[in-house]
């Protein structure tokens, strides 16, 4: 087990010693050796690829392990009180008082037969707090406008569906701060938000923590977000921790091979880059190797990396990594390759081309958008972003044909586009794929995932079932999965090698304009550099048109010619990536810029 050093273990608000998860039957080692601690009333980001053991570990500090797995070594204190040795009525009543959760999905931490209001109210009743005496109304109202919620009974009334995705994460984490515990666990609270929502949840989070004195652990692969909130970081690669530091320290000058790749993946907005993914995929529980578990996708593996593992050693005074050949210091967050911008394919490889002249769309008598004209080149990129109901997902499902409540001529290579989908030749249907949001969703549960991705063949493509299996196992590592994947089911993979499948199931049938959902919201950077890098290769190379709808307004810099901002279901600013990030001309533009998490915020003091 490492020591924790001993100056860290006094003024420590939560330690972790030595932790250890495995799974349950066969004691396959899935989270190993992990120690940290969190001073009072800071935040700790704790990083990780899909699989890392970052949300075990996370778990973990409320007691608590997932169906299969089993919690068997190891010590986890909030203040004098070693959570892993409560059980019974001391737990639950220590899950609320002592420790807290947000999970990344506010609706599956909400019920959705009960009132906002009644929810609230409910995590006040059951740890009392001994405050029994103040109305319990003024308790909630107090606890929405903490969180910027009015306490109206409009709000109160309502059922989760019948809010939006960032008004029901700040009732979750009013719900975890709700009874003033001493640590608090967020496990991705801001993926999917739009970059103004998650801001604001960010500064909730920070100022909750901060005027409280309540400690955090901030679970998140989103790097910038955690350079803006995180005190201290922990890298977590294969079960383990391979560097923990303060975090200008990590961000500024990583010493793990790792992390530096982590930093080199992830997109910036200040200029276009290559992103650099790391290649190849992590091992999982049951195949780690015998030495450092990075080593066959380390450039700077040496034999010794493959014969034992690293010892996690002090680089500099709070500075901890586990390699061998640690990085030099170096600014790597600023190491981008440059671009100048996207380049187009090649004419001779561009088909097809998207204009819209006027499109208005709205659902039932509310309208959603107005009057929307673009156009996207025969083999060119078009970015769209906005805040949460600007209109972006409507916009991408009326040029898909999965929203008809629409007017206004759609032409794509000359041809217009039916409002139905089921009115659209089946080549038009082919030419142009949906990627979407939620892999979850979209993707058959009870199909293998080489059956999900073999679908769209069925459909479009006369071909044997060997020809079919041969297309479907290069597509699954075109997309940074390997063959071996085909015959899972879905819910045995990760969230973003779920959604790897989702575009892998799009890319199969050779579509020459793909609509892209914020399909990056739920990968790792690592992947996402890797996804993105091999979308750009395909549009340079087959001259596949894209039009991308994020809220990562970084990631559009990294792969579109072009960009347009919705508000409100119109356009309040259009034009190159370059120009329009470079030198914004509308306040709602500037404001959304301004809203970026960046790695330099992790070199402001908190």
């Amino acid at each position: 087990m490492t020591d924790i050093t001993p100056s860290a273990t006094v003024q420590a608000r939560l330690r972790v010693e030595g932790l250890g998860v495995v799974l349950g039957r066969s004691s396959i080692p899935v989270v190993q050796d992990v120690s940290f601690s969190v001073g009072a009333a800071q935040v700790m980001g704790l990083v990780g690829e899909s699989g890392s053991g970052k949300s075990t570990v996370a778990l973990s500090l409320l007691n608590y392990a997932r169906r299969g797995l089993k919690i068997t070594e190891g010590a986890v204190f909030v203040d004098r009180t070693n959570v892993l040795e409560l059980e019974g009525t001391a737990l639950r009543k220590a899950r609320g008082t002592l420790v807290s959760y947000v999970p990344q999905d506010p609706t599956s931490g909400l019920n959705p037969a009960l009132t906002l209001g009644y929810q609230l109210g409910e995590a006040l009743r059951i740890h009392d707090e001994g405050k029994a005496g103040e109305p319990l109304d003024e308790r909630v109202a107090a606890l929405l406008d903490e969180v910027r919620l009015p306490a109206t009974r409009e709000l109160l009334n309502s059922y989760p569906h019948q809010v939006s995705g960032g008004q029901a994460q700040r009732l979750a984490i009013a719900m975890a701060f709700a009874c003033r515990p001493r640590l608090v666990i967020l496990d991705e609270p801001t993926t999917g938000l739009d970059v103004t929502t998650q801001r604001h949840i960010l500064e909730t989070i920070r100022h909750l923590a901060t005027s409280h004195d309540v400690s955090a652990v901030y679970v998140s692969h989103d790097l910038p977000v955690v350079a803006e909130i995180a005190d201290s970081v922990a890298v977590m690669y294969a079960g383990r921790i391979v560097e923990r530091a303060p975090a200008q320290a990590i961000f500024s000058a990583p010493r793990h091979q790792y992390t530096a790749g982590l930093l080199k993946a992830a997109p910036t907005p200040e200029r276009a880059g290559a992103l650099v993914g790391i290649p190849g995929r992590p091992p999982r529980p049951g195949q780690w190797p015998t030495g450092c578990a990075f080593a066959d996708r380390c450039a700077a593996a040496t034999s010794i990396c493959r014969e034992s593992i690293p010892a996690l050693e002090t680089a500099e005074p709070g500075h901890d990594h586990r390699c061998y050949h640690p990085v030099q210091p170096e600014p790597a967050a600023q190491k981008l390759p440059s671009l100048d911008a996207v380049a187009l394919p090649p004419s001779s490889a561009r088909k097809g081309a998207l204009e819209v002249d006027g499109l208005s769309a709205w659902y039932g008598s509310k309208p959603t958008l107005h009057d929307v004209r673009f156009t996207v080149e025969a083999g060119s990129c078009l970015g769209v972003v906005g805040e949460s109901g600007s209109g972006k997902t409507t916009l991408a499902r009326c040029l898909a044909g999965l929203h008809s409540a629409w007017e206004g001529p759609v032409t794509f290579d000359g041809q217009l586009l039916d409002p139905q989908v089921r009115r659209r030749r089946a080549e038009e249907r082919r030419r142009i794929q949906y990627i979407f949001q939620n892999p979850h969703a979209s993707l058959n549960p009870r199909l293998s995932v080489g059956e999900n991705v073999e679908e769209p063949l069925r459909f479009f493509e006369r071909l044997s079932y060997s020809d079919r299996r041969k297309k479907v196992l290069e597509t699954l590592e075109v997309v940074a999965l390997g063959g071996d994947l085909a015959d899972r089911m879905p819910e045995q993979l990760s969230g973003g090698e779920r959604q790897r499948v989702a575009v892998a199931r799009a890319l199969i049938v050779d579509p020459e304009l793909l609509i892209c959902d914020e399909i990056t919201s739920a990968l790792d950077v690592s992947v996402q550099a890797l996804v993105i890098e091999q979308l750009r290769e395909l549009q340079y190379q087959r001259g596949l048109s894209m039009v991308f709808i994020t809220h990562n307004v970084a990631v559009v810099r990294s792969i579109a010619q072009d960009i347009m901002v919705l508000e409100q279901g119109r356009i309040v600013e259009t034009g190159s990536v370059e120009q329009v990030l470079t030198e914004p001309q509308d306040a709602y533009t500037k404001q959304l810029m301004h809203d970026l998490p960046r790695f330099a915020d992790a070199v402001v003091a908190k």
